[in-house]
């Protein structure tokens, strides 16, 4: 059985570069965070700049489902710059003691379609979603569900933690229908509907989806235009 451990070395950059091979500035605004904690596994922050670095220095909307502490809202406001509009929206009322500071915060639930969409009206729209809340099944598809048709083309949607997606704890389980992953084998059929004439299954996706990308504990689906598929023979 393969174990996930806490890392206890005193090196964070040193780590992240020899397990992972990076070495960009994300690794650093994390690792040297120090007023505000932020909390992430080691393997997420290349991905991130996988990701959100085309992002960098521009004025992108950004908004982080999750907000706690406030040491990752300091992140990105390091790592994407001055220009980026961020935005983190939580259920905790002491978050809103973060607000102004690097971000603006907005108290309330993630499962509440109503407020989400307040909160991106607010915004102007979303390029960059990151869920980091409560990893419950339900509340991960309510936003979902709501955020992505509001997202801009060309806009990423990211939903990390999902190892709790096998925890009955949150919703899930290897076996359990709710199981996020679920949610997304139904996105790949519906991403492949020119080729089967079975009913559309994500409807608040179908039709968007570009790109799905799965790592460990992390999904991104990337939104955009999808055109009909053609093929050329060329002699």
């Amino acid at each position: 059985m393969i174990k996930r451990y806490e890392y206890i070395g005193d090196d964070v950059v040193a780590d992240i570069r020899d397990r992972y091979g990076f070495d960009g500035d994300l690794a650093y605004y994390f690792a040297l965070n120090k007023t505000h904690l932020v909390h992430k596994w080691h393997h997420y922050i290349p991905l991130y700049d996988r990701y959100f670095g085309r992002f960098r220095r521009k004025p992108v909307r950004m908004l982080e489902i999750g907000v706690k502490d406030g040491g990752s809202l300091q992140m990105w406001r390091r790592y994407l710059g001055p220009e980026a509009i961020i935005f983190g929206v939580d259920i905790d009322k002491k978050c809103a003691a973060l607000n102004g500071l690097f971000a603006q915060v907005r108290i309330g639930s993630q499962n509440d379609a109503a407020f989400m969409a307040s909160v991106i009206d607010e915004m102007g729209g979303v390029d960059i979603v990151l869920d980091d809340g409560s990893h419950q099944m339900d509340h991960i598809k309510a936003s979902l569900e709501v955020l992505f048709p509001l997202m801009s083309e060309g806009g990423v949607y990211m939903i990390e933690d999902l190892h709790a997606a096998y925890w009955s704890g949150h919703g899930g389980g290897l076996d359990a229908p709710a199981n996020f992953f679920n949610t997304v084998r139904r996105v790949i059929d519906d991403m492949h509907s020119p080729y089967h004439n079975s009913d559309t299954l994500e409807p608040a996706l179908a039709g968007a989806v570009t790109g799905l990308h799965i790592h460990d504990s992390i999904v991104v689906i990337d939104k955009g235009r999808v055109s009909l598929p053609v093929h050329s023979k060329i002699v």
